[in-house]
C-alpha cells in the first residue's frame, strides 16, 4: 500500500521511484561486466511477478539495453550509458508502479550486489540539510544547467 507524503512511499518505507533510480544505475554498471547473467535472471525473476508476458517485454527491453552499452564504443560509452540509466529509470518505475510488492525485492538485489563489492547501488543519508541541495553520484550528473564530472579513475 502506498501514502502520500509528498512522493510515493511504500508502507515499509521504501519510496519506488528511489529504488528504481538505485536499480537503473546498478543494471546499468553490471552490464558490462562477467555476473550480468546473475543479475539479468534475478530481473527475470522480479519481472515474472508481473506475469510470463510482461517479464518478455520487460526482459526484452533489458537485453536490448544491454547489447547497446556493450556494442558501444569506448569513446560513446558514458554517454550511452548515461542514456540508458534514463531509460531503466522509466523502464523500472512503470514496473514497479504497476506491481508494488516487488520493490522491496528490487531493493534487496540493490542491497545484495552493494554488499556483494560489485558497487552497484548507492545509499546515502542525508540529515540537517535545510535551505540546501544535496547531490551524491557515482560518476557524471547533469540537472539543467549543472554538469559534475565524476573523475578519472587511476589505471
Amino acid at each position: 500500500m502506498f501514502t502520500d507524503t509528498g512522493g510515493m512511499i511504500m508502507g515499509d518505507g521504501l519510496d519506488p521511484m528511489q529504488v528504481a533510480a538505485g536499480a537503473a544505475a546498478a543494471l546499468v554498471a553490471e552490464m558490462t561486466k562477467k555476473a550480468w547473467g546473475g543479475v539479468r535472471s534475478a530481473m527475470a525473476r522480479i519481472f515474472r511477478k508481473g506475469g510470463e508476458t510482461v517479464a518478455e517485454q520487460e526482459l526484452r527491453l533489458l537485453d536490448a539495453a544491454h547489447l547497446r552499452l556493450n556494442e558501444s564504443t569506448e569513446a560513446e560509452r558514458a554517454d550511452v550509458a548515461k542514456k540508458l540509466e534514463q531509460e531503466l529509470l522509466i523502464q523500472l518505475a512503470a514496473f514497479l508502479q504497476k506491481n508494488a510488492e516487488t520493490v522491496p525485492e528490487l531493493q534487496s538485489l540493490v542491497d545484495e550486489s552493494e554488499r556483494s563489492g560489485t558497487d552497484i547501488g548507492v545509499r546515502a543519508n542525508v540529515h540537517g540539510n535545510t535551505g540546501s541541495q544535496v547531490l551524491i553520484a557515482g560518476r557524471d550528473v547533469s540537472a539543467g544547467n549543472f554538469t559534475y564530472r565524476a573523475p578519472e579513475g587511476k589505471k
